[in-house]
């Protein structure tokens, strides 16, 4: 008899198996979206697993109920040990749900929030529904100014929780030259301007010898709070705040951008891989503006040796900017 037992113990509740198989599914797809991944973990020996899990059980159940491990051994379809309960695959491949559009992005889970520190993770905040978390909408025709005050009250992630000021640009752009990085570091958020720290006065120098005064570039980050420790931001946050960045280069509408770092091409131009893959060669963000991807100057901090790579990359800026070239390495 099955009285007194919790629903996920009835025998033949279809319903249950369907709801646990439904929760599964939903934190395999946060998880996919706060680490990037795009597929799912491929087990070869499931199979075998599986069918031997439901020989010993009379009734056709895993152990596995509502996992999604399950794999076709020719790798044509993805399935899971419901399949044999449903009498179909449970999903065929979930990233296309990932792919969707206009869908928002989904909340980082506590799994991907495990791996980080405690004082990595990111403030606590009430928990929100998948698909409901806050799309920043600009507004349109706002200006620079009018957008820099809506960045101030931005509270859309949980960075605001500690930060002490947004970080919004510095420079007027009227040269055509834009640099964009990851976020604010502890300098940055203590004065409210980007790049003022030691990786900043580098920066400076790299300008300078460009023959180009430093209040004429503008310079803006992918994020505009400080992540904690300076942390890589999490998909969320960049995803939440790069609005902001897309409205800046719109107004600006810069000649070049020079992607400083992994991060700022990623929030850019959605490419990852790694900075050492993508530097040295340009690609076009929104079909128009060139981007020339480069180390970060913190990266430069530690590696002096880089320079030298960093500075080929910004001859080739001058070059497409019809500039003369600059013999003079910072």
């Amino acid at each position: 008899m099955s009285e007194g037992l919790p629903p996920s113990e009835v025998p033949g509740d279809d319903r249950s198996e369907l709801l646990e198989f439904v929760q599964a599914l939903r934190a395999a797809i946060e998880w996919q979206a706060a680490t990037g991944t795009t597929g799912l973990p491929r087990d070869p020996d499931a199979k075998r697993r599986v069918q031997a899990e439901a020989a010993a059980d009379p009734h056709g159940r895993t152990a596995e109920r509502g996992g999604l491990s399950g794999h076709d051994p020719h790798g044509e379809r993805d399935t899971s040990p419901l399949e044999g309960a449903l009498g179909r695959p449970a999903i065929e491949r979930a990233p296309a749900v990932l792919d969707r559009d206009p869908a928002p992005p989904l909340s980082v889970t506590e799994s991907a929030l495990s791996e980080l520190t405690p004082a990595e993770r990111p403030a606590r905040r009430a928990p929100t529904a998948v698909g409901t978390l806050p799309v920043v909408r600009v507004a349109e025709g706002a200006s620079l100014e009018e957008l820099q005050a809506t960045v101030a009250a931005c509270r859309a992630c949980g960075l605001c929780e500690r930060r002490t000021q947004t970080v919004f640009s510095r420079g007027t752009g009227k040269s055509g030259l834009c640099f964009v990085g990851e976020g604010p570091g502890a300098d940055e958020d203590l004065q409210g301007a980007p790049f003022v720290g030691a990786a900043g006065q580098l920066l400076d120098r790299m300008i300078a010898a460009m023959g180009i005064e430093r209040d004429d570039v503008y310079v803006a980050n992918i994020v505009k709070c400080r992540p904690p420790e300076n942390r890589k931001p999490l998909p969320e946050e960049m995803s939440l705040c790069v609005p902001y960045l897309h409205r800046q280069l719109e107004l600006v509408a810069p000649t070049v951008i020079v992607a400083l770092g992994a991060t700022a091409l990623e929030g850019l131009l959605g490419k990852t891989g790694g900075i050492t893959r993508h530097r040295g060669r340009f690609s076009l963000y929104r079909g128009k503006i060139a981007v020339m991807p480069t180390f970060h100057p913190a990266y430069l901090l530690r590696q002096p040796s880089a320079k030298r790579e960093v500075w080929s990359d910004l001859q080739e800026v001058l070059r497409h900017m019809g500039r003369p070239l600059k013999p003079a390495q910072p």
